[in-house]
């Protein structure tokens, strides 16, 4: 029972899984003899903090922690020197190794807020990717040819297209996939956008005589709020594991009704009985949709801080949506008589640009003292208090001086 219920776990949400019978063999041993297995999974430490969507991964690597599985956590940062080419229409610009190792640090602090440290192994790809050497990263090339590379997508795109491809874009699959034969990894997961990479390592350990292939685990990439396109910081669509409750709280609440089910499929550790008993229950009428996704978002602000955190931000919440107050504690800032509306935005911290604040207001989601905004080249001439809001969970106190 125990073992179907964790191949059930493992397969839920997966877009797609390459050896699965490799898997069921690995999770079957550890069910009769104790026996544990390897799953890496790698992550390029080219920004500094992680999303939710970041966290479907995750999720999965704790699955597997339940089931056997021991965690090789590599981070890329040797690889995130380079740049993963993936989706990319042009070269990536080179990180420096600070910045980097920096976001390395950041990165590992963030993923034991969800993995069990005691189960995980935490590894730098540049422990032997440095030690590879010229004469090992010549015998790397030597593994696959230029025809193949260019069936990939988005090369094949670029190349057609008559775009720019560095020989070092080449390069990264083959040292992506040389980290699972240093790692002699049985299991790999990743996203749908990193197939290509994946299978990778299962042609290396092959050409390496590693003595396995790695089964290859798949998950799909998490939309962001708007439901349309993948969460993303660059898009403003996302829920950062280290916000704010509130703000994680009331992010979580803003995603549509259709969307609340796929969060749930994807984050929610919650049984996928559980949720289709859910949602049996908000098409009947019993379970209101927004009942389900407060306790969502109330399951979110626990994992990545605690209970009372959520039930905080639920109060809070609350407080200033059904009753219509502004909360307690929002940031204020002073700023110059007849200051642009978008630069006032920017400078309390509600809006990341001036160029974002002049989308919101022409979208109606900026007010000013509960009025809605709808000339982008408005000033505060006038001295005084001001309150600002951008859609109905951004608030700053604005001080308008001489």
């Amino acid at each position: 029972m125990a073992y179907n219920q964790a191949m059930e776990e493992i397969r839920r949400g997966s877009a797609e899984i390459i050896d699965f019978e490799r898997i069921e063999k690995l999770v079957k041993r550890y069910y009769e003899t104790g026996e544990t297995y390897t799953v890496k999974a790698g992550f390029d430490p080219t920004g500094a903090d992680l999303h939710v969507g970041h966290t479907v991964l995750l999720q999965k690597l704790k699955t597997f922690q339940k089931h056997g599985g021991r965690i090789q956590l590599l981070i890329g940062d040797f690889t995130a020197m380079i740049g993963d080419p993936t989706g990319k229409s042009e070269t990536r610009k080179v990180l420096d190794k600070e910045t980097v190792l920096a976001n390395a640090k950041t990165y590992t602090d963030q993923v034991f807020r969800i993995l069990e440290r005691d189960k995980t192994d935490v590894f730098f790809n540049s422990e032997w990717l440095e030690a590879l050497g010229a004469a090992g990263l010549v015998t790397l090339t030597t593994t696959f040819n230029v025809a193949r590379m260019l069936e990939r997508d988005d090369f094949e795109k670029r190349y057609k297209a008559g775009q720019s491809i560095s020989i070092s874009e080449f390069i990264y699959p083959l040292l992506q996939g040389y980290d699972s034969v240093a790692l002699k990894s049985d299991i790999e997961i990743g996203g749908t956008d990193q197939k290509f990479n994946l299978l990778m390592g299962r042609h290396l350990q092959r050409v390496y005589e590693v003595g396995k292939e790695q089964a290859v685990l798949m998950m799909p990439i998490l939309e962001g709020l708007d439901g349309v396109q993948k969460m993303s910081k660059s898009l403003g669509n996302y829920i950062g594991i280290t916000e704010a409750p509130n703000d994680i709280y009331a992010k979580t609440l803003s995603i549509s009704d259709a969307l609340m089910w796929r969060y749930y499929e994807l984050l929610s550790e919650k049984t996928l009985d559980e949720i289709a008993k859910m949602k049996e229950e908000v098409a009947s009428g019993a379970l209101h949709p927004k009942r389900a996704k407060e306790m969502l978002a109330m399951e979110l602000v626990a994992r990545f801080y605690d209970e009372n955190a959520a039930k905080e931000a639920k109060e809070a919440f609350d407080k200033v949506f059904k009753a219509k107050q502004i909360p307690d504690d929002i940031p204020e800032v002073s700023v110059e008589k007849g200051i642009w509306i978008c630069k006032a935005l920017t400078e309390a911290g509600i809006e990341p640009s001036t160029s974002q604040a002049r989308r919101d207001i022409k979208q109606g989601a900026v007010r000013i003292d509960g009025e809605k905004v709808s000339n982008e080249s408005l000033t505060l001439d006038n001295e005084g208090e001001y309150v600002l809001q951008v859609g109905k969970r951004k608030f700053a106190k604005v001080k308008v001086g001489t």
